[in-house]
């Protein structure tokens, strides 16, 4: 199953809403292109909803990460939106969940970026 990616605006933050398995290949080029597009455009408030994921490789955590970087270096922020138990059990493993604000409510998620 291809990676779907939406992306909507609320209150200045970007939702990105994914969807599919986030692995090595045009999967992970995707949302690495999606990504550049938002920091291009200005996009510095970004939320990624991992509900919709069903499989998640390296690559696919290279890709968050990369992302996390590329808008921590500019001045934005990334944080995660409901985890799967499966994605969570691998950030805990990777101690990513060190790097990444988690949350389970994205109302609670978008007050944190104000």
């Amino acid at each position: 199953m291809p990676l779907k990616i939406d992306d909507r605006k609320v209150d200045g933050v970007t939702v990105v809403e994914l969807s599919g398995r986030l692995v090595l290949g045009k999967e992970s080029a995707s949302l690495r292109d999606a990504m550049k597009r938002m920091a291009s455009r200005g996009d510095k408030k970004i939320l990624v909803n991992l509900a919709g994921v069903n499989y998640i490789d390296s690559s696919g955590l290279g890709t968050l990460v990369g992302g996390y970087t590329t808008l921590v270096g500019s001045n934005g922020e990334m944080k995660l939106l409901h985890l799967t138990d499966r994605v969570h059990e691998l950030m805990q493993i990777t101690k990513l969940l060190t790097v990444f604000e988690v949350f389970n409510d994205e109302a609670a998620a978008l007050r944190s970026f104000q």
